[in-house]
């Protein structure tokens, strides 16, 4: 992977939350901008184990002294907690520095965001579309967004300088920017990711209820079934907060997948099913390959 070379006018980054996507993000920034001086806020025992990690140079007792010197904030926190440290962010962030998040739903953060960031400080919303089903900087990884898209709200042409090298980090690390509104990204994680992991743990509650005392059907289970239930690992703490803030997306994406259920329901034995796995075949060939 390159190293390549960039202005960037961040020279110290506060990274708020540093378990897996805060964690990932500031070890690729220590492999690919080792100028950069990284600080971390997290409770204590997340913090010093991002410390231990080499993640984070530095670590904060409070938000303030996170926030107070850094030219880039990053805050990968759950959505609840997003939306509780803005406020504090967006007056003590230095009036020349940008604030971004990594939040799974945008609506609700660009709204707040709004309220408080008038002046000074700049917020862009963001979210990596990327992770793990597994969390915590133990399992934070440098090359996480490598190959992957990243969503940015806002519009590409803005020529604000500090949006421009945000940007141009993202690159750096291996991520594509993905430009677009706040409401059409939550649609389209709606369908493309929550729906997903919502259809995984209604597949594990069906496996797991029809699961009876001589091991079976779970006992006859392949890789297939391994790979689909994959989100299944996922932490509710992380998804309590998206399915939340993105309730009427997700209720329609489900109404949408109940309809495609039953559909496949009517055309077990008629030819439609091999017309409807061909689209499927279709789909699956049109998703992006990571590098």
């Amino acid at each position: 992977m390159p190293f390549l070379k960039i202005p960037i006018p961040f020279s110290r980054v506060a990274v708020i939350g540093t378990g897996l996507i805060g964690g990932s993000f500031a070890l690729a920034l220590r492999k690919h901008f080792p100028e950069i001086t990284i600080i971390g806020f997290d409770r204590p025992e997340a913090a010093q184990r991002a410390l231990a990690r080499g993640a984070v140079q530095e670590i904060a007792s409070d938000v303030t002294s996170t926030v107070r010197d850094a030219d880039l904030v990053y805050i990968a926190l759950p959505i609840a907690g997003i939306l509780e440290v803005l406020p504090t962010i967006a007056v003590v962030a230095k009036p020349e520095a940008l604030v971004t998040d990594a939040g799974g739903t945008k609506a609700v953060v660009s709204r707040e965001a709004t309220k408080h960031f008038s002046s000074g400080a700049r917020f862009l919303g963001g979210h990596p579309i990327a992770g793990k089903e597994i969390s915590g900087v133990e399992n934070a990884d440098e090359n996480l967004f490598w190959g992957s898209r990243y969503a940015l709200i806002g519009n590409e042409s803005d020529a604000d300088p500090r949006i421009t090298a945000f940007a141009a980090i993202l690159t750096t690390i291996g991520a594509t920017p993905v430009w677009c509104d706040a409401e059409t990204h939550d649609w389209a994680v709606g369908v493309a990711s929550h729906l997903p992991q919502l259809l995984a743990v209604a597949l594990a509650s069906v496996v797991r209820d029809e699961t009876d005392e001589t091991g079976l059907p779970l006992a006859l289970a392949g890789p297939g079934l391994r790979d689909m239930l994959r989100l299944a690992g996922s932490p509710y703490g992380l998804w309590r907060d998206i399915a939340h803030t993105n309730s009427g997306n997700i209720s329609r994406a489900l109404d949408r997948l109940t309809q495609a259920v039953e559909h496949l329901r009517t055309n077990l034995t008629s030819k439609e099913l091999e017309k409807e796995f061909s689209a499927a075949n279709e789909v699956y060939r049109s998703l992006p390959k990571r590098e």
